[in-house]
This record gives structure tokens, C-alpha cells and sequence, in this order.
């Protein structure tokens, strides 16, 4: 996740940069707690999948990121040298790691001495900013590390989702959580786009992550996008078509993974006598059509996408689309933590509620360059078997997410708030 200032915050005053670094900080830290305040800790050890990380390695990783990358900078010692081999995510550039499907196993340290050291790691560096020994690069590397800290609090509520809703009992998350049903969805018309020569990616002076620069231009066809994302109401009509038995609807990759793994339905959903429920952070509900859907990989966003004859946006596409939008949308800050319909005619929901997939591979923009150094690791490395999603979701912390920003997975991932935006090409009825 290499981060790349163009320097536009040169004339603020140090003073006050470092007051709005704090705040920031110890806003981001708190609510992390938070989020892992409903779990217990045997909640917080377990790892059903490699790719789901236990809570507790999320509460330490992100302590890790800031005694690696700003305290000792400082010269400050780790508080634990072996908690460099047990919370290292993936900088090789730190050194060996424990691998990542085992995270799980770490029954050691606890959860009390990875609170403890997360306490220890947030006074430490509120010490070195109140006593101005951070200068201005060190407080960017901290910018970086609040934005890590919220991609690891939205996949704290996915891998906790992934922990109890395939667990037998399936408990709620949170009990609190909204459960009404939506009504009926606002509905899906196109929107037309004259396309031509657009910029894409992060425009100068803008926080971004390096993967989003340089801003460059793109041709792009006359194309027509969907006014909002596919509800669950469209989903259940490409099950009751058979969508999921047609093999003419699917890439081959995509074939062969639903027949492996048994999929007939968006991840977390049961069919029971006839009616579909679904799991959500407030428990198991029954499936509400009008309410956007979510949990699909892209092998199935493509396949309803033929379904529907129309196909998936490109990322150009959705970025030219979305340019002109004001980003709000359905965040995890609303605390509904689970997508809601679309109540209105236009183009909508382009930001939160899900994360919305292109067909767009994730690969370097022209003129791409990592950074220097272990910080440069986070997204370069990863420009390979992954699709681009934009737009952020119902479990990203609001003001995470813009125009330019690029969350990657492979293919065949759905554990995350992933849904479909349908797109056309211009000039089709």
C-alpha cells in the first residue's frame, strides 16, 4: 500500500498537522477496539480460511505497522523482537513471517498481551507527536498507516463474518443491528456516457495509494452504465432461470470453480423449504429482494452480467462515471453494516453499499512506480490473477474511498461485500 503524496500540505503548519495526525490516530485506533469489542477472544483466535486473518492478528499487525515504520525509525526498540515474525503480513523486506494461512494457530501471545501492546504502541507514538520529534515524512508514513488500519477494520467485519456465519449456530455479530426490510427497489435504467479521451487516476495534490497514479488518459467507447447494482430480487431470478446449471453463461475458470465448490447461490445464502435466508452481522434473515446484493465473486458477476445481456464496466468506465459524483453513499459509519436498496431513480449507490467489480485486470497504470523500500511492497507485488472493484462498501469506514481508488481480488473471492453494476455498450436498447 505504498503511499505517495504530491506535496500540497507543504504550507500547513507543522503544528497543526501534527494535532490533526493525532486525532486521526487515535480516532482510527479506538474504533478498531471497537469493532472487536462484540467478539470474544475464542472468537478473535479462529481463521476458517487462509484468507480470512483472525481479529487478534489484525489488532497486532496494525500495532506492528506503526513500531515498524515510525517508532523505530525513531530509534526506539520493539517491544517484542518475535512479534516481527508473528505480525509481519507480507514485507519481505522485514524479514521472515509466519505464513499466512497459519495465523490462526497463534494461540500465543494472548489477546490480553496483544491489547496490552497495542496500548503500549498508541502512547508511544501520541508521546512522539506531542513531543514534535516526527517530521514531516514520518507523519505521511502515519497517513499511511491510518489508511492500512481502516482496509484492516473492513476486513475485521468481513473475516468475523466469515468466522461466525459458518459456524452451526451462526450467531449474530451485533444483535442491534437494523433488520427491516427494504420495500421495493428503485429501478434499474441506463444511464448513457459519451466516453472519448478521459483522465483516470489520482490527480495531483490528492492522498493516493501509488497503484492509483499517474493520472493518465484513456480512450473510452460510448458506453451506458446501470442506475444502481443488481438487487437480490435479479439474483433470485438468475437462480430460478438456472443460471447456475448453464454452463454457456460462464467463463471456464469460473465453470469449473462453481462445480468444485458447490455454489448455487451468493455466499451466506440457504434455501429452506422453499425460501432463501441469508446470514448477515445481525444473524440469519430471510433474503429481502429489494436490498443490493452482495457476496459474489466476479466469476458470478460475469455470468449474470450474459444473463442479463449486458456485461461488467471496465475500470476507465466506472472511474469516468463516477468523477462527476459526489462520494457519499452507505458507509460503516451508518452502523447497518449490511447493503441497503436503492431508493431512488438516477445513478446511484456508485459509492458504498458494496464494492462493485469491473473486468478490469489490476495492473499498472502507465509510467508506474513503487515506492522506495519495504512500504513499496503493498501494491505492485500484487499486480497479477486479481480483477479491480470500485467504490467501497457497507463495511468501508467513510472518507476511506474516492474516485481513483482500486481495491483488488482474484476472481473466485466473495467472503467480501462484493456486488454487480451492470454496464452496456453505448448506442444498445
Amino acid at each position: 500500500m505504498g503511499w505517495w503524496y504530491a506535496h500540497c500540505i507543504g504550507e500547513t503548519p507543522m503544528s497543526s498537522r501534527r494535532d490533526d495526525v493525532l486525532a486521526r490516530f487515535q480516532r482510527v485506533r479506538e474504533r478498531s477496539l471497537s469493532l472487536a469489542a462484540p467478539l470474544s477472544a475464542e472468537d478473535a483466535q479462529v481463521q476458517p480460511m487462509p484468507d480470512a486473518s483472525p481479529t487478534k492478528w489484525h489488532l497486532a499487525h496494525t500495532s506492528w505497522f506503526f513500531e515498524t515504520f515510525v517508532l523505530v525509525p525513531l530509534g526506539e526498540r520493539p517491544i517484542d523482537p518475535s512479534f516481527a515474525f508473528l505480525f509481519n503480513s507480507y514485507y519481505e523486506a522485514k524479514g521472515a513471517r509466519v505464513e499466512r494461512a497459519r495465523r490462526g494457530l497463534l494461540t500465543r501471545p494472548d489477546l490480553k498481551t496483544v491489547l496490552a501492546y497495542r496500548a503500549e504502541i498508541d502512547q508511544r507514538v501520541a508521546h512522539a507527536l506531542v513531543e514534535n520529534r516526527l517530521g514531516r515524512e514520518a507523519l505521511e508514513v502515519i497517513d499511511l498507516g491510518i489508511a492500512h488500519e481502516e482496509q484492516h477494520q473492513e476486513l475485521m467485519l468481513t473475516d468475523a463474518k466469515y468466522v461466525l456465519g459458518t459456524q452451526p449456530l451462526q450467531p449474530a455479530y451485533r444483535t442491534d443491528l437494523e433488520a427491516a426490510r427494504s420495500g421495493t427497489a428503485a429501478p434499474s435504467n441506463w444511464v448513457d456516457f459519451e466516453g472519448g479521451i478521459v483522465e483516470i487516476g489520482a490527480r495531483a495534490g490528492e492522498l493516493a495509494f501509488d497503484c492509483e497514479r499517474p493520472r493518465h488518459r484513456v480512450l473510452v467507447e460510448p458506453y451506458r452504465l446501470a442506475t444502481r447494482p443488481l438487487c437480490n430480487g435479479e439474483v433470485l431470478a438468475f437462480i430460478d432461470d438456472g443460471g447456475y446449471d448453464e454452463a454457456s453463461l460462464w467463463l471456464s475458470d469460473g465453470w469449473a470453480t462453481i462445480q468444485l465448490e458447490g455454489w448455487r447461490a451468493p455466499l451466506y445464502w440457504e434455501e429452506r423449504d422453499g425460501v432463501w435466508f441469508q446470514y448477515t452481522l445481525g444473524g440469519v434473515r430471510e433474503v429481502d429482494p429489494a436490498e443490493t446484493a452482495c457476496h459474489l465473486s466476479y466469476y458470478e458477476a460475469d455470468a449474470i452480467a450474459r444473463w442479463s445481456c449486458a456485461r461488467l464496466p471496465t475500470e476507465a468506465e466506472w472511474e469516468h462515471a463516477a468523477s462527476g459524483v459526489a462520494i457519499e453513499g452507505h458507509f460503516a459509519d451508518d452502523d447497518r453494516l449490511h447493503p441497503r436498496a436503492a431508493d431512488r431513480d438516477g445513478l446511484r449507490q456508485l459509492f458504498g453499499d458494496v464494492w462493485e467489480w469491473t473486468q478490469s485486470a489490476y495492473a499498472p497504470y502507465p509510467g508506474f512506480r513503487p515506492l522506495p523500500g519495504a512500504l513499496g511492497e503493498y501494491n505492485g507485488k500484487f499486480m497479477s490473477s486479481q480483477l479491480v472493484l470500485r467504490g467501497g462498501s457497507c463495511l468501508t469506514p467513510r472518507g476511506h474511498v474516492r474516485a481513483s481508488y482500486r481495491n483488488f481480488f482474484p476472481p473466485s473471492a466473495r467472503w467480501q461485500m462484493t456486488g454487480v453494476r451492470l454496464a452496456a455498450d453505448g448506442g444498445l436498447s
